[in-house]
């Protein structure tokens, strides 16, 4: 019985197509069916393009063909040759592999590179639907006819990492020659490629791959862990076959037989073939013998559709266990094994297997190895990364700005509980507590510039954008402002002539504030209605993971942000500026007012200063570095905790250390003490009036050199009136006749007016006085009084009685006044000669010489 045609010459070189004479295969089937007996089955073919023309034409002679070595997928479409049938799988039968492959390392981005070639074709589009409906992209397909150069540029351009080639083995040497030189190999790359290429086929093409300047160890290094794929030659599993014996005894004997002649690996498919087709027949006659027809299988023909109908369902209901492993049809086409081989140290290791019967696949454990400690990802995976702000830095910085509001408070108690001290009296309290409070909102702004996307969700944060720009404004003005307007209220006292009669209260101050503070409002709602700020996330370049793994991060940062964001900033910034200007102009005008409780000129100019520099900076820094939120952050919280503990400590350790040490000092004049009873008056008023009052009367800081100098001036004049007492004679005649020529001269003499003349000028009148009054001289007094000693006279207690009974007077009603004393009008002294100075009364026995005089 002939299975075959005749005739038909093939030689089968490895893996390697078979060299094809397509006129003599299609004559020697011709001749067999026209002149040789009647065939039952057509074993055979293996030229694609004879088996094609065959397999189409059997339905008209009702002829099963059966191959062992056609793999062309043309052959798989079951319309056009409904009679074909192949013990060998068909190269398309490598796709249901791949993707379980692909599944299994969770690849779904891959692309493909192909031969420009029908049958490397026709597996790239059924290898596009099989994986298109397990929702695997193919993000690129390339081929090429002879430089595959270009292809793999685009791959890479691509960012193809799994590549599922289609080529033969010397096209494959250009192939990896141009991954080397595109660096598309390694631990990001991943290369599966046709498996079926003679063994150590680089050794063969390593020639021509040299003509291409691709030197072997670039060769080999590019090849290295790319993933064959073919169907298994012979089963790898120890049981026994349909022939009774395992694969391995079969390859065994199979090899001591064919005596020297090359190996072909369709060896296995050509013996299960065999068996197939007696299994088939068998079956056929026990369907013939079944049907009780009588009829003999040997009676079979051409024109026989029933015979032939019953051989092609025998044949696809064929199911056993050979030795190239389970043999079943399905359509016509073999459910086989597929291997996956790996290309490992300059060999090809078995990695795994898929079983298509079963569908299954079977990873060899330990075998497959990457070059990275993990598979490729199928693309260059971006992972986005919120930069965010570190925690230890948060709390540092956190922990810093609390012990800062811990100090505000202690300023804010030191401030409060002292408020009835001089001292802090006239430093304005409210104002104070002002400052304080300012500070302390800039303070808490702190904890806000530090909260991102890493501790509150995109609408918390968006928020805080400006929950935080108004705490920092609202903050730096309240301060600030607080300040500016003190100084304002010194300045208006000691520099505006206008006002030095006006009481300025702390209720004015406040509207100042109030009105500094509603400025702020006013820009910060128009801001917000018009143009509010939004979370904005800024995407930068990849960056490699500092891990070392096949990924890449694309930082994200989060930015408060809105259309006009320079307008705004321009706005608030110009009218901060002008604030810090005035305040500086205020400072500089005041510094030479000499009370320290009233004037904080050179602490404002100072707190001005720093506050300025530290922004500058802190803005140009933070600008710089807008891209690294820790390193901003930080620079952000340094310059406001800075400004502010710098400013409350300016403002407050002053007052705080002169408390402490001296407290008086600062409500006293530096070159002038107040006397008793101002510091007595100074008690009786209040707070606001008694800070205004000291301020008015301090306007004699600009007299004190003069009063120095009056006082100089009453120093010598009273050892003129020393001489003057000692030649006045207490007799009534002397006493009328001064009363009576002489009560206007000595009124000027002691006149306040005429003490603010020269001193020669004074003791010019006093000369005029004794040339125009000659009876006055020395020489008109009583014998017994010339006769004594000069100096025992002056020092006796009648002589410092008369002394003190005109000078006291006279300096009661003369240099009091200049010092806020008796008025120089009182011509009736009401205060004992005992009490002080200033209230000293004239007893009523020298009423009438005062009136004399």
């Amino acid at each position: 019985m002939s299975f075959g045609p005749p005739g038909v010459q093939t030689r089968l070189r490895g893996d390697s197509l078979p060299q094809c004479d397509n006129a003599k295969g299609l004559k020697a089937f011709y001749d067999a069916i026209k002149y040789g007996p009647n065939h039952l089955m057509v074993f055979g073919g293996v030229c694609p393009s004879v088996t094609s023309i065959i397999a189409e034409s059997l339905q008209g002679w009702n002829l099963v063909q059966l191959s062992f070595a056609a793999t062309t997928p043309v052959l798989a479409d079951k319309k056009k040759y409904p009679y074909f049938f192949r013990t060998v799988p068909s190269d398309n039968a490598v796709n249901p592999a791949i993707l379980k492959l692909l599944k299994h390392y969770q690849w779904k981005r891959v692309g493909t590179l192909t031969q420009d070639v029908q049958r490397f074709s026709e597996v790239r589009n059924d290898l596009t639907g099989v994986l298109y409906g397990e929702d695997i992209e193919i993000s690129d397909t390339e081929s090429f006819s002879n430089d595959p150069c270009t292809s793999v540029k685009k791959l890479k351009g691509n960012d193809v990492r799994i590549i599922l080639g289609q080529f033969d083995q010397n096209m494959a040497a250009k192939v990896f020659c141009c991954a080397y030189e595109e660096n598309m190999y390694g631990s990001k790359y991943q290369w599966i490629i046709p498996g079926w290429y003679e063994p150590s086929w680089w050794e063969q093409v390593h020639t021509e791959a040299n003509s291409s300047r691709c030197l072997r160890k670039n060769l080999l290094a590019a090849m290295e862990g790319y993933i064959g794929v073919d169907f298994e030659p012979l089963s790898s599993k120890q049981i026994k076959t349909i022939s009774g014996k395992t694969p391995q005894q079969y390859e065994r004997e199979y090899n001591s037989k064919r005596s020297g002649v090359g190996p072909s690996k369709f060896h296995g498919y050509a013996y299960d073939g065999i068996w197939v087709i007696a299994k088939t027949l068998q079956r056929a006659m026990e369907t013939l013998h079944a049907s009780n027809r009588h009829q003999r299988i040997q009676d079979f023909n051409y024109t026989d559709h029933t015979l032939g109908r019953i051989i092609l369902n025998a044949m696809n209901e064929t199911n056993f266990f050979g030795v190239t492993g389970q043999v079943v049809f399905r359509n016509g086409e073999r459910m086989g094994t597929i291997k996956f081989t790996q290309f490992q140290d300059r060999r090809e290791v078995k990695v795994g297997e898929y079983n298509a019967v079963a569908d299954t696949l079977e990873i060899i454990n330990d075998t497959i190895r990457f070059q990275g400690s993990e598979p490729p990802k199928d693309k260059t995976i971006i992972l986005e990364q919120l930069r965010k702000i570190s925690l230890p830095l948060y709390s540092i910085l956190s922990a810093l700005t609390i012990l800062g509001m811990i100090m505000a408070s202690a300023f804010l108690f030191f401030n409060i509980k002292n408020r009835n001290q001089k001292l802090i009296k006239m430093s304005s309290p409210y104002m104070n507590n002002l400052i304080i409070l300012g500070g302390m909102l800039s303070y808490a702004s702190i904890f806000l510039f530090g909260l991102d996307g890493s501790f509150v969700s995109e609408k918390t944060f968006e928020t805080l954008c400006t929950v935080r720009t108004w705490i920092l404004t609202v903050g730096y003005t309240t301060a600030f402002g607080a300040m500016f307007a003190k100084t304002w209220r010194v300045h208006a006292i000691f520099k505006n002539v206008k006002m030095k009669k006006k009481i300025i209260k702390d209720q004015k101050l406040l509207v100042i504030v109030g009105g500094m503070l509603l400025i702020d409002l006013c820009i910060l709602i128009c801001w917000q209605a018009v143009d509010p700020l939004r979370r904005t996330v800024e995407r930068y370049s990849m960056e490699p993971d500092p891990a070392g793994r096949d990924i890449s991060i694309r930082p994200l940062l989060e930015h408060c942000e809105n259309t006009h964001m320079t307008i705004w900033l321009g706005i608030v910034y110009a009218y901060k500026g002008l604030l810090m200007l005035f305040g500086c102009f205020l400072a500089w005008e005041t510094r030479n007012v000499s009370i320290p409780a009233l004037n904080d000129s050179k602490y404002i100019g100072m707190s001005v200063y720093n506050v300025g520099i530290m922004c500058i900076i802190g803005a140009a820094v933070s600008f710089l570095t807008r891209d690294q939120p820790n390193v901003q952050f930080c620079i952000v919280a340094l310059v406001i905790i800075f400004c502010s503990t710098i400013t409350l400590c300016l403002v407050f350790v002053p007052k705080l250390i002169t408390l402490r040490t001296n407290p008086d000092a600062a409500t006293q004049n530096r070159r002038f003490q107040f006397t008793q009873n101002q510091k007595k008056e100074d008690s009786k008023t209040s707070t606001s009036v008694t800070s205004v009052n000291q301020a008015s009367t301090s306007r004699l800081e600009g007299l004190q050199s003069e009063n120095h100098r009056l006082r100089m001036k009453i120093t010598e004049l009273d050892k003129d009136l020393e001489e003057v007492t000692m030649q006045l004679q207490d007799t009534p005649e002397k006493t009328t006749y001064i009363k009576q020529n002489h009560y206007q001269e000595l009124n000027d003499i002691l006149n306040l007016g005429n003490f603010t003349e020269s001193t020669d000028g004074g003791k010019a009148i006093l000369k005029n006085h004794l040339d125009q009054n000659p009876q006055l001289q020395w020489n008109t007094t009583e014998p017994s009084r010339t006769c004594k000693d000069p100096i025992e006279d002056i020092n006796s207690p009648e002589h410092i009685q008369r002394r003190l009974s005109l000078q006291l007077p006279i300096l009661h009603h003369a240099y009091l006044p200049s010092i806020g004393g008796v008025d120089a009008s009182c011509v009736s002294p009401c205060v004992s000669p005992t009490a002080s100075p200033r209230h000293r009364h004239v007893p009523p026995s020298f009423r009438v010489m005062v009136s004399g005089l």
